[in-house]
């Protein structure tokens, strides 16, 4: 039976300032009501298979849990690695871990943060290419290509096997543009898509014989891995000591049983902007709106607003991203060249590199509305029967005020219900926690006040989310 692996790391700094380090593109609703890892579990439900396993960093963990949740899915595994050692140890993870309940086991390698328009052709090439790694090929899917692309690797087909899938006869980097032109007209090549289909055990069987320390090194994570919440935690110190590479470079490259089944399903990476105004609905003159949006004699705009309106007179061709910390203004030819602003903003200790002014917790989330040089003014939402850390603070005070629902707040010794319009005040070292018992959100207003009033300024107790 066929184990879904789902690879959910990666940052999307293409898509700054939407995607962000603690909030990537791949937990974003960009191309409908879910977000792009929704959108891939999803795809699986047509198809007979075992648990999904989603490999995700140590940052993003209730991010996963909670958008699985929400799908209704309670048999995910969540692999949480300590640091990215991009994609061939993932898979060796995923690999090591099915062969243990099934020596046949066949693994579908999807990431997280790709869009897949016609799921039944999807499936289609998804039951190609099964028939193939049955037969102990290591199977890629190459996208048929539309236009000749710089920004993707390239598979050149080989003989073919079937009436359905070719040998591989090589893997390309990104070309340029008279190479692109070149590859779309020969009809040989097809974009590379990340994606997989194969047995586990032959999987292992080449990057053990390409990569032996890789192997080796997954093994050992594995074996010491530990068990946190409905999280797997890998061997740091193991973990750490594998070497980095991509599945293509281990092993699809050097193997002589690569295969690969053509795709023609609308597929996208969703890499940059212009490539997300490529794949949304257009108006008349071509623009690509979401949110509040007024337009005049403007044309071919992708154009994102977020938190307030956005108005444009007489431009073509930009993109134009609105949240509420941060606005983005570039040439929709130009957009790759995001990533650059990325690296300063990270280079220079700001956070709008790292998080969006809304912060998501396992319990809620909040957002900073205002502060100055001492004071913090937040917006707290609480789910419903979830509860913050016990902790206490070094150098600040909070002042709560309950705008909806019914908080249950602990200061030191005494535990009270605090009511809409009703307000509590925690001084300096004081342990408190807040909860909220009802089954309606819990928003209340936060004004911390003291000579410090950073994120690490937490003493936590007690915390149902293991992170003490």
């Amino acid at each position: 039976m066929i184990t879904p692996v789902i690879m959910a790391g990666g940052t999307g700094s293409r898509l700054w300032p939407l995607s962000r380090q603690l909030r990537p593109k791949q937990f974003l609703p960009l191309t409908g009501e879910f977000s792009m890892l929704q959108e891939t579990l999803k795809r699986l439900a047509p198809m007979e298979h075992r648990e999904p396993l989603i490999i995700c960093n140590e940052e993003h963990r209730f991010l996963v849990a909670e958008q699985v949740r929400q799908q209704g899915i309670t048999d995910a595994h969540i692999l949480l690695e300590p640091e990215g050692r991009n994609t061939a140890p993932a898979i060796a993870l995923a690999a090591l871990q099915a062969v243990e309940k099934e020596p046949e086991a066949l693994l579908l390698v999807l990431a997280a943060d790709h869009l897949i328009q016609d799921v039944a052709k999807f499936h289609e090439s998804m039951n190609y290419a099964r028939q193939l790694a049955e037969q102990d090929q290591l199977v890629t899917f190459g996208v048929v290509p539309t236009h000749a692309e710089t920004g993707y690797g390239y598979i050149q087909r080989g003989a073919a096997q079937h009436d359905f899938g070719f040998k591989v006869k090589r893997f390309v980097e990104k070309p340029d543009r008279i190479t692109a032109e070149h590859y779309l007209a020969t009809g040989d090549y097809y974009w590379n898509s990340g994606m997989f289909l194969f047995s586990a055990r032959r999987y292992l069987e080449e990057l053990l014989r390409f990569q032996p320390a890789m192997v080796e090194a997954c093994r050992a994570a594995l074996d010491g891995a530990s068990q946190d919440l409905d999280f797997t935690r890998l061997d740091a110190e193991s973990f750490k000591a594998c070497p980095a590479a991509s599945v293509d470079y281990a092993v699809m490259e050097h193997t002589e049983h690569a295969s690969v089944v053509p795709l023609d399903a609308g597929w996208s990476d969703i890499g940059s902007w212009s490539a997300l105004w490529e794949v949304s609905e257009h108006d008349s003159q071509g623009n690509a709106c979401q949110g509040d949006v007024m337009l005049h004699d403007s044309h071919n705009l992708m154009v994102h607003a977020d938190h307030r309106l956005v108005a444009t007179v007489g431009v073509e061709g930009l993109v134009v991203v609105e949240t509420k910390d941060a606005v983005l203004v570039a040439h929709k030819d130009r957009v790759q060249e995001v990533k650059q602003i990325v690296a300063r903003l990270k280079a220079e200790g700001r956070s709008e590199q790292a998080s969006h002014r809304e912060v998501y917790r396992p319990w809620g989330v909040y957002d900073s509305i205002d502060s100055g040089e001492r004071y913090q003014v937040k917006c707290i939402t609480v789910n419903p029967g979830s509860k913050l850390s016990v902790q206490m603070h070094h150098h600040r005070a909070e002042h709560w005020v309950v705008v909806s629902g019914t908080a249950k707040v602990t200061i030191g010794e005494t535990t009270r219900l605090i009511s809409e319009n009703e307000s509590t005040y925690i001084p300096i070292g004081q342990v408190h926690a807040l909860e909220n018992p009802g089954k309606i959100p819990l928003e209340l207003i936060e004004v911390q006040s003291g000579s410090y009033l950073g994120e690490d300024d937490i003493v936590r107790f007690n915390d149902r989310y293991g992170r003490c």
